[in-house]
This record gives C-alpha cells, structure tokens and sequence, in this order.
C-alpha cells in the first residue's frame, strides 16, 4: 500500500508490500528512475519479507526539494525512513545508486541495517566504466517520459533534476577502503559480467568489507535485476534468509 512520510523537509512517497523480515530496497538513480524499476523483483520479496520501496528526493512520487543533491545527504532521509516508517533494524538491499546511499547508510548507522546487499554500484565514482558519467551527455528520452509520467514537480523541472544528479556524480562517493571496513554486517555485492561497474572494482569492494560475499551474474549488464530476476532474485533471497554455509575450504573465511 502506497503512502507519504514527512521526513524533515522531503514529502516522501512509499509503497509497502508482503510480510515478513522488513527489506529496504533502494531504486537505481537518474532523473526517471524510481521504485518501479523493482517491478519484476517486488513479488519474490514480498513471498518472504515486509518491503518498503521509498523514493529518494527529486524521483518517481516524491517531490524534490531546494539544494543540491549528496549521497550522504539522501543517506540520512534513508535513516530517518528507517527510524520513523520501519521502526527498527531492516535488511537494506540498494541497486546502482540506490547501492550507493546503502553503503554510507551502513557506514553511518550500522544498527540499523541488519545485512547489506549492493547491486551493481561503486563505492567511489573512479569505479564506473569510462563514459558512464559524463558532463553534457542527454539522459535516453524515455527516462524523461518516465519522469513526466508522476513527477509531482512536473516535466519541467526535469532538466533541474538532471543536472543535480549529474553535479553528485562527479564527485561522489569518494568512500576508501578503510571505510568499507568499518561495515560490520554480513554484505553481498553483486554485479553483471557485462556492468557499469569495472569488475576490479566490485572486487575491491568484496576485498575491502570484512564480511562479504560477491556474486558475478553472467550474461547479464547493469539492468541484471531486470535482466536475469529469478536467478538474481534467489541469489538475493538466499543470502538474506540463510545463514552463511560452512564451506569445506575456506580462504577468505578461514579462522582466524
């Protein structure tokens, strides 16, 4: 069911489907982009958790407001979601730019995210493939009719919200190793084999984070959710609802 929360200056929309463990899914970023870009993925989900599919500031339902955009700016309105709307602990599962405010949500508010899955994003923006994010290049048109579509600022702001995205993108997120790991949670970072995201750098990532695991899904690209969504889906599930194997031999996950 679909509601607004006010938290501090942004009028947020969400939707809240199934029952169960309360999942956070975070939607991929750029003007046009929204929670409907979990539409194949929603129903798996919502067969095992509680999920809530907020819209972050300037995207889909929710209105933008005055300011540039950061990403640990609209990590803390993911905080106060999870506080007010949530009420406590949830997995937090965020895909391309959604993965990005996952990760500085993980960083800031570690008691509040009980396992962490990254889809296909970066930790710092050296991690996207050459001309992924570029000065002056046009979003594709149907992101913009995507927009127009339920926009509540109207098609006409849809240039403002662009450029926003496009000022955060070349400097965020400028995390390091060394913040990685400080997350604590078990994580699962996953990637297509074809991505926006160099591989070397989703493997620094799964380096980096203490405890985590890494998922290449083959034959697939930066839209794998879309893409493959049963097999990512059950990947996503797995990791979320088991507890991690004993494996017969362990290096990564050797004692210590």
């Amino acid at each position: 069911m679909a509601h607004y929360v006010g938290l501090g200056p942004v009028h947020t929309w969400y939707d809240r489907v199934g029952d169960g463990p309360p999942l956070v899914l975070l939607h991929p970023g750029g003007a046009g982009v929204d929670s409907r870009a979990f539409a194949p993925n929603v129903p798996d989900f919502a067969r095992r958790f509680t999920v809530y599919l907020p819209e972050r500031r300037g995207h889909g339902r929710t209105a933008d407001v005055a300011g540039p955009y950061a990403f640990d700016l609209v990590a803390q309105d993911t905080v106060r979601f999870i506080e007010e709307v949530v009420g406590g602990p949830a997995h937090l599962a965020g895909m391309s730019d959604g993965a990005i405010v996952a990760l500085h949500v993980a960083l800031s508010r570690p008691d509040l995210v009980e396992r962490l899955v990254v889809v296909a994003g970066v930790f710092h923006y050296a991690g996207w493939a050459d001309g992924v994010v570029e000065a002056g290049a046009e979003p594709p048109a149907f992101l913009a009719d995507s927009y127009a579509e339920i926009a509540p600022d109207g098609p006409g702001h849809y240039p403002v919200v662009v450029g926003k995205l496009l000022d955060m993108h070349r400097t965020g997120p400028a995390l390091t190793a060394g913040h990685l790991a400080r997350i604590g949670c078990r994580t699962l970072v996953m990637v297509g084999d074809d991505d926006e995201v160099r591989l070397e750098h989703a493997l620094s990532m799964y380096r980096a984070i203490p405890r985590c695991e890494l998922a290449i899904v083959p034959g697939t690209s930066h839209g794998l959710l879309v893409e493959k969504p049963l097999l990512c889906d059950s990947m996503i599930i797995d990791f979320l609802a088991a507890e991690a194997v004993v494996t017969l031999a362990p290096r990564r996950r050797a004692e210590t």
